[in-house]
């Protein structure tokens, strides 16, 4: 039996905050069945008269009211799961979305000392001055401009304070809650929400690793050294820690921003095909990609009009055999094999439970026609992989959240791409890698690779296949070897036979009932009452009523 741990004071204020947060709007069947409720004091809990007008809102306005309210950490799940269509019914996502421009500045926030003791400094050896206005603030730090001695201007990404331990808190009382959500509530099990907790502590973990931050910086520097349409922050790493980042001061025009782009002339549309294929560069030629490209992590540089991305803390990582994947789905995709697509991601999958796959190949299939009967400047390449976001969430696929990240990235560059230039087309700036992709699968250099490899695999299997027979048959000598053996269907199989059985004895005792009264009847056995034996009477109405409920049963189908 689980033994409850003790939380320690902090946790069980955060679990009072979240319980008290959750009532107020309207989720107290949360709490019903939660252990937690026996070791929170009752000066903890309280009543909120608000809870009568907050039900007024819908059931998905009401979770991101409560995300909202219970602050960064909170606000970073909804930010994080507000692109998984897979996991999360539409009207939550559009819910969720709302939650990027909601993160309150910090009050009473003394950023000079932070910096001081952080980096053990004094303020005035390296900064002329630190602006204490943040210039934006987010879930998991806030970013102040500064100026170093020798006149760079930089900026300052700081770690809210107490921040981890926040975090801490905070996800100990999520798994606790997703616990009993999945034991006690079918409705919310379905979303799977220890999984969602899961996937989001491992996300926000690393991106508190401020260190991994700067190693991104460096790395996504390292794949575009020497290309010339393509500025990336300097890091002044002696003045950065794992809780602050210390870096160039990027004095641009944010990419949305068409109206200063054309003041400063430069090319909108120039900007868009460059910006998408610098994009799709990262992902299909270094399997390293920016995750959060949205418009105010993407500035343009106005004397040179160089593209600079911001924010290195989520990153997408693809291996070299899952960029091979990605190739074959871009090109099952354009020749619209859907018995490959499927073929694929079941291989790709952590996990599929596929229903019915006739109605997983249609619903592909519907997709890609839709697809091939738009006309090519017509296609939103962010509409279509929502869509197939959709299809596997339908068709309960669950595909690795690097994958999600990739679409999810695709989807917000896209949108800038349309910002820029409305007729813009990703399509288009597919084509030379689509091309690219195929030269190299008919090359001679790719086959005898992958020959090379088979060749390999196969070797290794044959020098293992003769052990492993070995120890196949030992097993079986020694009476070992144990099959596992599921029958899927065998409960309903068993329950169907014994009704069966069932309705056959009451048919074999209703028809010795008739046969025995019959000849009770003819033999004139007494007792009589109007000159009829009343024994064959009794066993006519008895054979009579079992024939009935037999019939009965029959019609309503229930479990006799």
């Amino acid at each position: 039996m689980a033994i409850l741990r003790i939380p320690t004071q902090k946790e069980i204020k955060r679990y009072a905050t979240l319980f008290n947060v959750l009532v107020k709007y309207g989720f107290e069947d949360v709490l019903s069945h939660s252990p937690i409720l026996k070791i929170i004091p009752k000066k903890y809990l309280e009543k909120h008269p608000e809870t009568k007008t907050n039900l007024s809102f819908s059931k998905y306005e009401r979770i991101r009211m409560v995300l909202e309210e219970l602050g960064p950490t909170y606000i970073k799940l909804g930010q994080i799961f507000s692109t998984r269509e897979d996991m999360l019914p539409l009207e939550l996502i559009d819910e969720l979305e709302k939650l990027q421009d909601h993160v309150p500045k910090l009050k009473d926030f003394d950023v000079v000392t932070t910096i001081e003791e952080e980096l053990g400094i004094e303020k005035f050896k390296y900064f002329a001055t630190i602006e204490l206005e943040p210039l934006a603030a987010a879930s998991l730090a806030q970013v102040h401009r500064a100026q170093l001695v020798n006149g760079e201007e930089v900026i300052l990404k700081i770690q809210r304070p107490n921040i981890t331990e926040i975090i801490e808190a905070d996800l100990m009382v999520m798994k606790q809650v997703a616990d009993s959500l999945e034991k006690y509530s079918s409705q919310a099990k379905a979303f799977q929400p220890i999984r969602i907790i899961e996937s989001f502590e491992r996300s926000i973990k690393e991106e508190l690793q401020f260190a991994r931050e700067i190693d991104n910086t460096e790395r996504f520097a390292q794949n575009f050294a020497g290309n010339e349409f393509i500025h990336v922050p300097e890091v002044y790493k002696e003045l950065s820690t794992d809780k602050i980042i210390c870096m160039e001061f990027i004095d641009g025009i944010k990419v949305s921003n068409v109206a200063a782009l054309i003041a400063a002339n430069i090319d909108p549309k120039a900007v868009a095909k460059i910006g998408v294929d610098l994009y799709i560069e990262q992902i299909l030629d270094f399997g390293f990609f920016h995750a959060d490209p949205h418009p105010g992590n993407i500035f343009i540089l106005p004397e040179s009009g160089k593209i600079c991305f911001l924010d290195f803390g989520m990153m997408g990582t693809i291996l070299p055999n899952e960029k091979e994947s990605i190739n074959d789905l871009l090109l099952y995709f354009l020749s619209k094999d859907v018995k490959k697509i499927i073929t694929l991601l079941e291989k790709i999958a952590i996990r599929t439970n596929i229903p019915d796959y006739k109605k997983l190949e249609q619903d592909l299939y519907q997709l890609l026609e839709g697809i091939s009967n738009t006309a090519i400047q017509n296609i939103k390449l962010g509409d279509t992989l929502s869509q197939f976001k959709i299809v596997l969430y339908e068709n309960k696929i669950i595909i690795p959240h690097y994958l999600y990240m990739l679409i999810r990235g695709i989807v917000l560059i896209e949108g800038v791409g349309l910002k820029l230039d409305p007729e813009f087309n990703i399509t288009k700036n597919l084509e030379p890698y689509t091309a690219k992709i195929l030269r190299k699968r008919f090359s001679l250099k790719y086959l005898f690779k992958k020959n090379l490899n088979r060749l390999k695999d196969i070797n290794a299997l044959a020098d293992t296949l003769p052990d492993d027979i070995n120890t196949i048959v030992k097993k079986i000598k020694d009476g070992k070897l144990e099959i596992v053996h599921e029958h899927k269907g065998l409960k309903e199989f068993q329950t169907a036979t014994s009704k069966a059985v069932n309705r056959l004895v009451f048919a074999v005792i209703i028809a010795a009932l008739s046969i025995g009264s019959s000849l009770l009847v003819m033999a004139k056995m007494p007792p009589l009452i109007n000159g009829i034996p009343l024994l064959g009477a009794i066993g006519f109405v008895l054979s009579a009523i079992l024939g009935f409920y037999i019939i009965i049963s029959i019609f309503r189908n229930d479990q006799f």
